[in-house]
Order: C-alpha cells, then structure tokens, then sequence
C-alpha cells in the first residue's frame, strides 16, 4: 500500500531571499552554464547544495558535501529558511506551454498534483515500480549529499490513477484561499504555484484514497534508490530493522493523477530525447544507410531540414509503429518499418519493449550497426542526449556530431506497461515536461 505522510517542511523566507533567486531545475538537468547562472543569483541558491562546485583543493574534511551541508545548516540557523509549524501537504501547480511553441500560439496546460512524504518501499513490495535504468556514479553522488546533509530537497515525481477523487479533495481544500503560497516562474515560463494544507481531515481523506495505489516513478530514478539505500543504512545503524516508523524511511515526492490530467489537459508531456553519435573512429553515410537496411526500410529525405520539418515527418511516420530520423552532414534517411530479425540482438527484452522505438535504435542502430557497446552507452563515451531537435541538427552541422538519431516521445501507456510488467527502458527514454522544482519544499530528517 503506499503511504502517504504530511510533513514540516523547510522554505525559503521571501523577506530574506526572493525565490526566484533561489530554486533551480532538478540537478541532473543543470548545466554548466545553468549552474553557473544561479551561483551568480544568490548566495542562497540552492545549486550550492545540489549540485555544488568542486575545487582544486577538496579533501575528506573540505569538499562539494561538507561545504552543502555547512551552508544547509547556516540556512536554517539564520532564517533563510524556515519551518512550517504544522503538518501539510502541499497542492502543486505547473502551468506551462510546449518548448519551442510560439507566444501566443498555444493555450498554456496545467499539471496539478500535491507535494507529500512517501513510504520508501522495496521493488519487490509492488507498490513503487520503476521504468529506466539507473547509473551507479550519479547514485554514489546523491548519496554522498544526502549523507551529509540528510535531507531531500527535490522530489520525486510519483505517477498514480485515482480517477480524480484526489485532486478534487485538494481543490475543495485550496478553493476559499485562491493567493497561493508560493508563486514562481522558471527560465523556462514555466509557472509553479504551491498551496499549503494543513487540516488534518482533508489530509486524512487523501492518505485514505491514496493507501491502495500504485506509483510509476517519471522522474527521480536515482534519487529514489539513494533514499532506499540510505534507508537501509540508517535501519542497520539503529539495528532495528522494520519497526516504527523513521524520518528516513520517506521521502519528498509530488504526486500526480494520471487520470486527472486526460479529463482536463494533457499534463502529462513527454518529450523525445535525441541521440547524438560522436568520436567514431570512421562513419560513412552511405556505409550506414547500407547496414540499416537490415533492419529498416529506408528512405532518404531532403537535405537540410529543420526541427519543423523533422517532426512534420517522424509524427505521422510514427503512426504507424517505429520511426526514426537520422541525421548526418549531407543525408538524411527516414528509418521505419522494422525487418524481422532474430532475437540475438533484443536477448531477453520482452515483446513489448522490442517494439518501441527507443529500444529499437538502442539494440539496431547504436549496438547492431555502429557497434557502440551497451556499456559504451551507459557510461556517454560515444552517445550524448538532447532534448532540442533544432539543438541536435546544430551539431550535426558543426561536425561536433557524426549521426544524430531523432524520434517521436514514448507514450504514458507504454511507460505504464513497462512499469507494471517489472521491465525498465534504457536511460534517457522518457523526457517528464516540465520538471519538478527543487527548493519549492525541503524534507529535513533530522
């Protein structure tokens, strides 16, 4: 069952900082440059605690975690940050429009959900399930912080379907006080307003028609399995194994309905993230459009086109099942129609994975035709990812790329079924817009 906890939880103080200045994108989409964009906001951005810089001189007592935690607890010492006095949780709002739509073009959707504690349940429990794969190295560092600082100050973002009854129980909450908390645009446009819920009844109320649910993560695979490690660990320290409920034994997650955003918006976008070929030792276009036939039929298309008219081909392509475009400096071909082959390259992929298209140009395409390894692929030594189709065709033509693979998004319903089947994608599958803001809420342990 998954159980759902109310929760004090830490927030930035406007007179002392404005938010704006402070909250970021989730740390695994930060770049180099974001981070440094919000080192210069404020001194109080939270990058300084998720994704801090790292000096010449880090050592076991001075480094990117210690420094994290000094500045966590300086935080709260001075009133930077303060703690909610009651139990709440917090109903979440995401207004928004697509990337690369044009102003005015597009009414703006909403994502709702709420913000609470979630128990922390073992896979095997079949209350959580995942659908990407996760990487040691980024769950070394997420442990590593959380260590140090034992706090969550991102959320997980937590899919469920519970036909509305939820949500409607948090609009009836929120509707006598339309001001919300917390109000914030991102660099994104994107507009994130928060709601504090204390009363304890209507708390109650969604503890109970969340107890029988079941949760898809969308995002935060790697934080997710930090906290369930850091559980155990704390469990061993104590050396109580499951007993009383700890602090430690949830985390930070944002809840939301799947059904309720089909009955009012589609809410829930998933983007495509594109794949980007670099470093081979030699790559021909011609060689390549030869040994995909193999797998796809082919057809070339015109040279020179934008992320407009790529995606005016790939939509309607992928209509019809798997479809791909690949990109080189002087051809492009439309890969559809996947041969059957033999199961040597899919191993033990099920059916239903074997037909999408990210698994397709995984096994196919990087491994089958360019020979890239799987564990060249996890670990980014000849593929990188991007979200901007206009982005990756850029690279491409500043010959930073050899090939760059772009295609349509995974569907919610096959995210759903992966899921349930107890079956994950290779990481990068799903793109979850927009994200969840980190510092809207902070979960201290301790």
């Amino acid at each position: 069952m998954a159980l759902i906890s109310p929760f004090r939880a830490w927030r930035y103080a406007p007179e002392r900082v404005p938010l704006q200045q402070a909250v970021t994108q989730p740390y695994d989409n930060i770049t180099s440059a974001m981070q440094e964009r919000y080192y210069q906001a404020s001194p109080y951005n939270l990058v300084r605690i998720i994704l801090g810089k790292r000096l010449p001189g880090d050592g076991d007592a001075d480094n990117v975690y210690t420094r994290a935690a000094a500045s966590f607890q300086n935080w709260r010492q001075t009133g930077v940050l303060r703690r909610d006095p009651e139990p709440s949780i917090y109903r979440y709002s995401q207004t928004f429009r697509l990337p690369g739509s044009v102003p005015g073009s597009q009414t703006p959707t909403e994502r709702r959900g709420f913000i609470g504690l979630g128990r922390i349940e073992e896979y095997s429990a079949g209350v959580v399930f995942r659908h990407e794969q996760t990487l040691a190295k980024p769950k070394a560092d997420r442990l590593d912080l959380l260590r140090a600082n034992r706090a969550h100050f991102g959320q997980i973002f937590m899919l469920y379907s519970g036909a509305g009854k939820v949500e409607a129980l948090l609009d009836s909450a929120s509707a006598q006080d339309l001001s919300p908390d917390i109000e914030v645009t991102d660099e994104y446009d994107v507009v994130h307003r928060v709601w504090k819920i204390s009363d304890a009844s209507v708390i109650a109320s969604v503890q109970e028609q969340m107890r029988d649910k079941k949760l898809i993560i969308a995002d935060g695979h790697h934080r997710y399995e930090t906290a369930l490690t850091y559980r155990n660990e704390r469990r061993a320290e104590a050396d109580t194994g499951v007993g009383l409920p700890a602090p430690y034994d949830s985390v930070m997650m944002t809840f939301v309905d799947t059904d309720r955003q089909n009955m009012d918006r589609p809410g829930l976008v998933i983007l495509p993230t594109h794949r980007l070929v670099f470093g081979l030792p030699s790559f021909s276009a011609a060689q390549f459009q030869a040994e995909t036939r193999k797998f796809f039929s082919v057809e070339e298309v015109d040279a020179g086109i934008d992320a407009a008219r790529a995606t005016a081909i790939l939509q309607p392509a992928g209509h019809a099942g798997t479809a791909l475009l690949a990109v080189t400096a002087e051809r492009v071909f439309l890969l559809h129609s996947p041969k059957a082959i033999g199961s040597s390259l899919f191993g033990n992929l099920s059916l239903r994975q074997q037909a999408l298209d990210v698994v397709q140009l995984h096994k196919c395409l990087l491994e089958g035709v360019l020979k890239i390894s799987e564990e060249a692929i996890r670990n980014q030594e000849n593929v990188s990812y991007c979200r901007e189709a206009a982005e990756a065709l850029m690279q491409v033509q500043s010959g930073k790329v050899q090939v760059a693979f772009l295609m349509n998004p995974v569907r919610m319903e096959q995210v759903r079924d992966i899921a349930f089947a107890g079956e994950v994608l290779p990481q990068k599958s799903t793109d979850f817009y927009p994200k969840l803001l980190s510092g809207l809420t902070i979960y201290a342990l301790e």
